[in-house]
Parts: structure tokens; C-alpha cells; sequence
């Protein structure tokens, strides 16, 4: 039997977050991952010298300090670095046309001048008037302070002096961004455009997707000097940035470590039982950065009430994926190649439809390390949009499963061959992921992208629970999908559980 202050269940980015942070703090923590890579959906795995993501990777507000960004926060916590490489574009392939678009407002509005006139544009820079106070709301307290406890008004007090002139709109971030964006927007395409960014940013459409996630997308993306970021390394670097935090500050990681059941003794979450017998022990409190769903699993029968596990599991939530991981032959082809594509099929049919949104990644033609001289890595992949029911119950071995992966494959084929037509001949490496590989690999319920919470209906549920002992951090817990919110809710718990003054601390070195 093991004794550590905090032990963490999974190695996504919320529990590296979380642990590192914690580390920083003087906290002894270990994390337990159950995959032989930490991780979780940001890790890198290599195929033939071919070094893929294995989940989405737009990135942004990495690249400098102080940022909004709750994980470069994270990082400036632990005394990280991570180098990173910039640029401002990527591809659209839309029922409209083939064209290149960037962050950053003007640039955007150049688009929409070409495509929908000058309406569409004046509608765009409204719509800009009206985000840019609900923006600095949104960003006016950095996640870094937050923390889940009565501690919360000594760590927010520093930003206080600006808050009264945020009141106003506070009320307006709670709501959905529809609520917004209909009083505004009557294109149709700029309509589209941002029900399109709401699921990427959420799972949900704009009538379901927070106006403070919206605010902050439009805080970073659409400011002067804006650029994207993409990791040296991948993916993967990240996740190293983050060990190395954790390693520097004394915790440690465990790996092959799956963790079968949180002990609870006296009412109190006390440690966790691995699957091969050992128990670790927690003085102060086990974290799990599992799914809503999959901590259910963990804990004993009794162990929270029977009311709160049912609404817990009751939690909605959105579909899987598909990917397409390939290495590829990159000799011969186009030398402006974007990193990032977006391909809508069919508007008309909205944009949560199954395969009606596919999405490329090809991060080599930005990092060379990734692949062999004269090669490509691409990632393609159905965001959140792969239904599970479709796959329940197959077997992985099965003549069907194959059957069914290449033809569930092939709409990502054919978005591809919109960017690079003989792409199919050109493959060197090929791997096809369903919901059963997300569900496998990932220790993801379902394979799902994560709790589909409409704004306005429901909130995230953030990181307590009536089991003294037990919190929890990742998707599950703060409102967004993605990096910054599992990077924030992963620092929020790190923060609750260290006194007031050593966040404080915190909070003097980094802002």
C-alpha cells in the first residue's frame, strides 16, 4: 500500500493540469493512468516514424504570457515552457465555395464582402460592437483565480475593481449564444458560420452552446495581431510540458495503472484500488479525470446518494468520432497547403448532422519533425458528430466492424480529396478510428466527445461531490470542450485544495 496527499485518476490535460498545479502547491500527488501513453484525447502515438495526435489540434494563446488561455496559465504555474510555431490560416471547402480564411475580424469580413456583400459584412461588425464588452467580461477574471470554495473571494479580489463595469453584461454570458446572435445576424451564411464554430466549440449549436464561451473564442480569435499555435512536437508536447511541470515539483506518473475502484472508508473517498490488486492512499483527496460516467463506475454502491448517481447519469451527451490517421507521400504536392481544413457538406441539413462536418489536420506542413523527409502526417476526422448507437455492441474482429469502418470512412475520404484529389494512392500509413476505438483506447463512455449540457437548460456540475474526498476535473466539469476548459477546471480543483495564501502566491508569480 502507497501513500501520496492527492492521487489523480487519469492523465488527460484536466489531470495533468490538476496534478502539476498541485505539484507547484507542495502537494504529493500521484496520477494513475491506465493507458501505456498519458494524455488521454491530446496524446501522440507514432506509426512507421509517422507522429500523430490522437484528437483535435487548434490551438491558441500558447505562444505568449500573460494569456487567457487557462492552459498557458497552467503552464506559467509550473514554470513551463512550450515552443510553439504561429500562422493565422486555414482552408474552408463550403457549400459556398473553396476558399482561405484567418482569425482575426478584418480579415474575416473581407471573406464575407466577397461571398455575401456589404449587408453581410455591416452585420458582422455589429455583431463585433455587441461581443466586445460581453468579450472583456468573459476574460475579466482568469480561471487561474477561480477556486471551488469561500477561499474565492480573497483570490477574485485583486480583479475586482474592474468588475462593476462587467455587471452589466454578466447575466448576458449565462444565457445561450443564440439569444445573441439572433437579434443581430439574419445572413444565412454568417448564421451557419456560427453554428458551425458553437459545435466546435461546445457539441452544440448556437441555441445550446454558453455566450461565454463565444465571448472568449471572440476575445482571442478576432483581436488585432491574433495568431494560432501549434505545438513543436505535437500534441504530445504538451502533454510533456506537463509532466515535466509535475516531475520538477516532486509527483509522479504511473502508467498501466487502471484504476478499478475509489476506496471510501468512514463516509470519505480515502484512495483508489488498482486492477492488479494495490491500493494507493490519499491523505487529502483523490481527483478523477475520468468522464461523468466513467467515475460512476468507480465508486462503491452507497457510496453517494442514489439521486445524485442517477442525475449524474443522466448527464446528455454528445456523439463520437471517426478519424483518419494517415502518413503520407507528400512529394508532388501543393506547396500552400493549409494546417487546418473545415469541409460542411450540406448547410440544409444542419450542422450536428452525422458526416456532415469533417475536419483536417495536417500539422507537418507547420512541424517537418512529425514525419519522414518528404512526408505528411494528416488527421481527419467527424467531430463529435459519429452517432454510437451505430457501433454498440460490434465486435472489433468482425468481418462487419471492417465493413462498416470503410464505409463509415468514407466521407472523410472524399473531404480529403477535395484538398489533395489522389490522396488515396499517396497513403503509406492508413488507421481508422470509430466510437469503439474512442471508447477503447480513451476510457471514454460511449467514445463520447463529452457531456452535451444545453446553456440555459443545465449547468456543468464543477468539481465537488457529496463524497467528502472526492472531486473531480475535466469535460465533465466546466462549461467548453477542449483544451482550455479541462486545462481550467483541472487548475480550479488544484486551487481549492491549496490554502488561500499559496494561491494567492500563484496568482502574484503569473499575472
Amino acid at each position: 500500500m502507497k501513500q501520496t496527499d492527492v492521487v489523480i485518476i487519469g492523465s488527460g490535460i484536466g489531470g495533468l493540469s490538476c496534478a502539476a498545479v498541485l505539484a507547484r502547491y507542495g502537494f504529493d500527488v500521484t496520477v494513475c493512468e491506465s493507458h501505456s501513453i498519458p494524455g488521454g484525447a491530446a496524446h501522440t502515438f507514432e506509426r512507421n516514424g509517422f507522429k500523430f495526435d490522437s484528437g483535435p489540434s487548434l490551438y491558441s494563446g500558447l505562444s505568449y504570457s500573460p494569456s487567457a488561455n487557462p492552459l498557458r496559465q497552467v503552464l506559467d504555474a509550473i514554470g513551463s515552457d512550450l515552443q510553439c510555431i504561429t500562422y493565422n490560416t486555414w482552408g474552408c471547402c463550403l457549400p459556398e465555395g473553396n476558399f482561405d480564411t484567418s482569425v482575426g475580424a478584418e480579415q474575416f469580413s473581407q471573406v464575407l464582402k466577397r461571398l455575401r456583400g456589404s449587408d453581410a459584412v455591416a452585420q458582422w461588425q455589429q455583431l463585433q460592437q455587441v461581443m466586445e464588452p460581453l468579450a472583456e467580461a468573459a476574460i475579466a477574471i482568469p480561471p487561474a483565480a477561480l477556486r471551488f470554495d469561500l477561499g474565492a473571494a480573497i483570490s477574485i479580489s485583486r480583479f475586482a475593481p474592474s468588475l462593476p463595469r462587467h455587471a452589466v453584461n454578466v447575466w448576458k454570458l449565462t444565457g445561450p449564444f443564440s439569444r445573441i446572435m439572433d437579434g443581430v445576424i439574419q445572413d444565412p451564411f454568417i448564421h451557419n458560420w456560427l453554428n458551425m464554430l458553437c459545435f466546435l466549440l461546445s457539441g452544440l449549436p448556437a441555441s445550446g452552446t454558453s455566450a461565454a464561451e463565444v465571448a472568449f473564442m471572440f476575445a482571442d480569435w478576432y483581436r488585432p495581431g491574433v495568431v494560432l499555435d501549434y505545438p513543436v512536437g505535437g500534441s504530445g508536447a504538451l502533454v510533456n510540458a506537463l509532466l515535466q511541470g509535475l516531475e520538477k515539483h516532486g509527483g509522479r506518473l504511473i502508467l498501466g495503472a487502471h484504476v478499478e475502484q475509489v476506496l471510501v472508508e468512514g463516509k470519505r473517498a480515502v484512495g483508489v484500488r488498482l486492477r492488479n490488486g494495490e491500493e494507493i492512499r490519499a491523505r487529502r483527496a483523490v481527483v478523477s479525470n475520468a468522464s461523468v460516467w466513467d467515475t460512476l463506475k468507480l465508486l462503491p454502491e452507497g457510496a453517494v446518494p442514489k439521486q445524485f448517481r442517477a442525475q449524474r447519469q443522466a448527464t446528455p451527451e454528445c456523439d463520437s468520432f471517426m478519424h483518419l490517421h494517415l502518413g503520407v507521400d507528400a512529394q508532388g504536392l501543393r506547396s500552400d497547403l493549409a494546417c487546418h481544413y473545415i469541409i460542411v457538406n450540406d448547410w440544409e441539413l444542419g450542422i450536428t448532422s452525422p458526416q456532415n462536418l469533417v475536419l483536417v489536420s495536417i500539422p507537418s506542413v507547420l512541424d517537418s519533425s512529425l514525419a519522414p523527409p518528404d512526408k505528411h502526417v494528416i488527421h481527419v476526422y467527424t467531430p463529435g458528430n459519429e452517432p454510437y448507437a451505430l457501433w454498440q455492441g460490434m465486435d472489433r474482429k468482425s468481418q462487419e466492424y471492417e465493413q462498416q469502418k470503410r464505409s463509415r470512412a468514407e466521407v472523410m475520404w472524399q473531404a480529403l480529396e477535395r484538398i489533395i484529389p489522389d490522396i488515396r494512392s499517396r497513403c503509406e500509413v492508413t488507421l481508422v478510428g470509430t466510437p469503439l476505438t474512442h471508447e477503447r483506447f480513451l476510457r471514454r463512455h460511449r467514445g463520447s466527445y463529452g457531456p452535451a449540457i444545453s446553456a440555459g437548460v443545465g449547468l456543468f456540475p464543477g468539481p465537488g461531490t457529496p463524497l467528502p474526498g472526492l472531486m473531480c476535473c475535466g469535460d465533465s466539469i466546466f462549461p467548453g470542450i477542449g483544451l482550455p476548459a479541462v486545462a481550467a477546471s483541472g487548475m480550479i480543483v488544484a486551487n481549492t485544495l491549496a490554502p488561500v495564501r499559496q494561491h494567492l502566491e500563484m496568482l502574484k508569480d503569473i499575472m
